[in-house]
């Protein structure tokens, strides 16, 4: 039986298990932390100019005192503010990442709401408005630097097809290979995309036009002889990188034997 978050004393006596604050190998720290707070809609936090930013909860272990401490982080322009939260004290990692995001929430830290003049159906849809670039997204810069540490290079927002008017976010053109880093909202996750409330026929259409666009470039560059990977904004950069660097290797042989 587990006592409440936040109780002195539960590990007095013994240091508390890996499995209480420590996170599994293989575990995606992103999907974890969305189970925890209810959501990725509900990990926003405000920053300056009315711009929002996903937090994640840390748990750390302090050795002198046996305790489990939450904080709060997200990144804001190269820097990495953190809220302590409290401590924690359930048995398991997950219960205390939940404990943790309550105590988020009790204090204020999370944007929840919207100003009453803003068009944009939730916080997190109105971040993703406000945060959306068409280059440079912190996602392809984190895949990107995975990818050079890796050894390969390749060029930056170019067309594949100089015929066809689209620009894929990281292209190998010696082995033929497309990467595009898609958006959760503006390509419609399945996973993550929440209807918009209002405007919503016009968000609909506007969201099946680009997967009826993205489907297209998939088609054309396929047919022309390039392997497309689409990377979900929330996927495990790591697990991307090697996807795509066996992907690249292979052809690079394939190119070798052939000749």
């Amino acid at each position: 039986m587990t006592s409440e978050p936040g109780k002195q004393g539960k590990w007095k006596e013994h240091r508390p298990s890996d499995r209480a604050w420590k996170r599994r190998k293989g575990v995606s720290p992103s999907a974890e932390q969305d189970r925890a707070a209810g959501g990725r809609n509900r990990r926003k936090v405000q920053l300056e100019d009315g711009r929002y930013a996903t937090a994640s909860v840390a748990l750390k272990l302090q050795g002198h005192s046996r305790r489990i401490r939450a904080v709060l982080r997200w990144s804001d322009r190269g820097k990495s503010p953190e809220r302590y939260l409290g401590e924690v004290d359930f048995d398991t990692r997950a219960a205390n990442l939940v404990a943790a995001w309550g105590l988020a929430r009790a204090a204020g830290h999370l944007a929840e709401d919207l100003p009453d003049d803003s068009w944009a159906s939730s916080a997190a849809t109105r971040a993703i408005m406000q945060g959306n670039r068409g280059q440079d997204t912190k996602p392809e810069l984190l895949l990107r630097s995975l990818l050079h540490k890796r050894g390969l290079r390749y060029r930056v927002g170019e067309r594949p097809l100089p015929e066809l008017p689209r620009r894929a976010d990281v292209v190998f053109r010696r082995e033929r290979v497309a990467i595009f880093v898609d958006g959760c909202f503006w390509h419609g996750c399945p996973e993550h995309l929440r209807p918009a409330r209002k405007n919503a026929s016009f968000w609909s259409e506007k969201i099946a036009g680009n997967k009826r666009r993205d489907a297209e470039t998939n088609a054309a560059l396929t047919q022309a002889g390039w392997a497309v990977v689409r990377v979900w904004e929330h996927d495990d950069p790591a697990e991307a990188c090697e996807r795509i660097s066996e992907l690249v290797r292979e052809r690079r042989a394939d190119s070798q034997s052939a000749a």
